[in-house]
């Protein structure tokens, strides 16, 4: 699949085991190949894993003789984006693991609002997809000006919802409202999401002012203060929040509530994640988000990496891979 800046051939996941006495936890983040808009590479990730993460957990371990709760992990991340991915992935096998051994179905106080709607992905820079999408609404990957018109037919006639991405790719606010006549009229449009590059505020308050069409925020949401920033200028009116980027899930979910708080809608997103971390993503949009997130399946290689399994998140690492070089194993 194209998107503006890359393909998405591969995508390289990493997978954690954490198992002690009480059981075993998995967890997944999803990463860049390499650095991007952003969001760190898988190289970058690993680093932190072995430099930062593992010795702040073994020092937390040795001081209280226990592993920390998995809702407190956000606290640990910090504001390198590379230790933020890293820390969600302990934070999700950390939360498999109380899952498994408590038998609750999701978080205590976490709610379950019913089917979350789910948040297909395509590219208009490739041709038409062979089979049906689905999804209540359909992530089309575009760049200023540039889009297959039979991709576009297709789109027009599917019935979802269209969430225009042009990751990060506009260069000026005419350059990218030039699509509004030659392409977004021509959809069933719900919003733009990241026509500039992360933090520039500017030409993103600009655009906002000069069309009625929403604007959305994905790669540019990393904080609270990102979004307390979007709501006041009114740069934007929904915002992706994904876990993986933010430092977990419970960072995640705090973060929608405060955005809904700020007016803002938040939907949950993801990197093409396999079955095991999809099924974490679906819990938190099901508690935190009424926008349509990515909680659908993807078809990607690597999905034999997991099965389903009973209890936790629903999915454990398959026997072939757990002892891999995408597998970080911790025993305690």
């Amino acid at each position: 699949m194209s998107a503006a800046g890359q393909r998405h051939e591969i995508r390289p996941r990493l997978f954690a085991r954490l198992e002690t006495a009480a059981g075993v936890g998995f967890g997944e983040v999803g990463v860049q190949p390499a650095t991007l808009n952003g969001d760190p590479g898988v190289g970058d990730v690993m680093a932190a894993l072995g430099a930062e993460v593992s010795k702040r957990l073994g020092a937390i371990v040795a001081r209280e003789a226990a592993l920390p709760a998995w809702s407190r992990i956000g606290q640990l991340a910090g504001p390198r984006p590379a230790a933020r991915v890293a820390w969600a992935l302990v934070e999700m096998a950390l939360l498999d693991l109380h899952l498994r051994s408590t038998g609750a179905p999701r978080p205590e106080g976490w709610r379950n609002a019913g089917p979350v709607r789910a948040l297909a992905t395509i590219s208009l820079l490739d041709a038409p997809p062979a089979d049906p999408v689905g999804g209540a609404r359909i992530r089309a990957k575009v760049r200023p000006g540039q889009w297959r018109e039979d991709t576009v037919t297709w789109l027009a006639q599917q019935g979802s919802e269209v969430l225009l991405d042009y990751n990060a790719s506009g260069a000026s606010v005419d350059e990218v409202l030039a699509d509004e006549g030659a392409l977004w009229n021509r959809l069933p449009l719900v919003a733009v999401e990241q026509p500039f590059a992360v933090g520039d505020l500017a030409r993103l308050t600009a655009l906002a002012a000069r069309t009625g069409v929403p604007l959305s925020v994905d790669e540019g949401v990393r904080s609270l203060h990102d979004l307390r920033l979007l709501a006041a200028h009114h740069a934007a009116r929904l915002v992706c929040v994904k876990p993986s980027r933010v430092g977990g899930l419970a960072v995640a979910r705090e973060l929608c509530r405060r955005a809904q708080a700020l007016g803002l809608r938040p939907y949950v997103g993801g990197f093409f994640e396999s079955p095991l971390g999809r099924a974490a993503l679906g819990m938190l949009a099901a508690d935190a988000v009424h926008e349509p997130s990515d909680v659908a399946a993807v078809e990607l290689a690597g999905d034999a990496d997991v099965a389903p399994t009973s209890g936790g998140l629903g999915y454990g690492l398959a026997a072939a891979v757990r002892a891999g070089p995408c597998v970080v194993s911790v025993r305690w």
